[in-house]
């Protein structure tokens, strides 16, 4: 069996900044795996498939890597596998908490690609791995012990990724050493202004907010605007960030029985 490309699934934004970071993530996971870094132009650029059977480097196989998008831009999920296939492919979706777009819009495209060995692994998150990242965001941002702490999500009308959401705050506190409270940026209550304001009135001397988002964009943007004295950046790419996806893609190839051959 060819060995199977890794698909890495986003949101989309349109944030260049953020599209860069995605491209960024899957340059630095290429590096993890020993793959070739993909290109750093634009996102089809960044998600052009090739055919054929993975790289070699000596006498190891190493895997592509593709990213795709299921909103605002492309390309699309199915779009990238049906440039792949008959290569296998791991996708691993790039969300923070599994909603819509993990337990619907994956596998739809992976449906509408047609592509006969697809895997798709768990979502990013919630992970301790990403609640560390968090806690380095933090600090970087000026919080200390004692600071009162809000994570922001942008939401999800799905209850299942509010479960997901609520282990992450979960695991945010463990890292921290403190309660942290909870707020939505799009979708759901609270809204992150009035958790912080409340936060405030209860006595906290200073507010900081965490961002449970993987890129900036819009919703990082509004967090800005939240009374908070300090904003921590998106988990972003980070070595940890890495690895986790690294890891998802592994145990996802695992799972690929042999398919057709290139």
């Amino acid at each position: 069996m060819s060995t199977p490309a890794l698909v890495l699934v986003a949101h989309g934004t349109r944030s260049a900044r953020g599209v860069q970071m995605i491209g960024d993530l899957a340059a630095a996971v290429s590096r993890e795996l020993g793959a070739p870094a993909p290109g750093c132009g634009n996102t089809r650029e960044l998600a052009s498939a090739a055919t054929g059977t993975g790289a070699v480097f000596g006498a190891a196989p190493v895997p592509r890597v593709r990213t795709a998008f299921v909103d605002v831009l492309g390309p699309a999920p199915a779009e990238v596998l049906r440039d792949l296939d008959p290569v296998p492919a791991v996708v691993v979706p790039a969300f923070l908490a599994s909603g819509y777009h993990v337990y619907q819009d994956v596998p739809r495209e992976v449906a509408a690609s047609e592509h006969a060995a697809v895997a798709v692994t768990h979502a990013m998150g919630p992970d301790p791995a990403l609640a560390a990242v968090m806690r380095m965001r933090l600090v970087d941002a000026g919080w200390r012990p004692g600071d009162a702490v809000v994570m922001a999500a942008a939401g999800s009308s799905d209850a299942r990724a509010r479960k997901d959401v609520k282990r992450a705050a979960g695991m945010l506190s463990e890292q921290i050493g403190a309660p942290v409270r909870l707020a939505y940026i799009a979708t759901g209550e609270p809204r992150v202004p009035e958790v912080v304001a409340a936060v405030r009135a209860s006595g906290a001397r200073r507010v900081f907010v965490a961002s449970y988002l993987l890129a900036h964009g819009l919703f990082h943007e509004r967090l800005h605007q939240a009374g908070a004295d300090g904003v921590a950046e998106p988990i972003g790419v980070h070595p940890a960030v890495v690895r986790l996806i690294a890891d998802r893609y592994r145990a996802g190839a695992r799972t690929l029985v042999p398919a057709r051959v290139a």
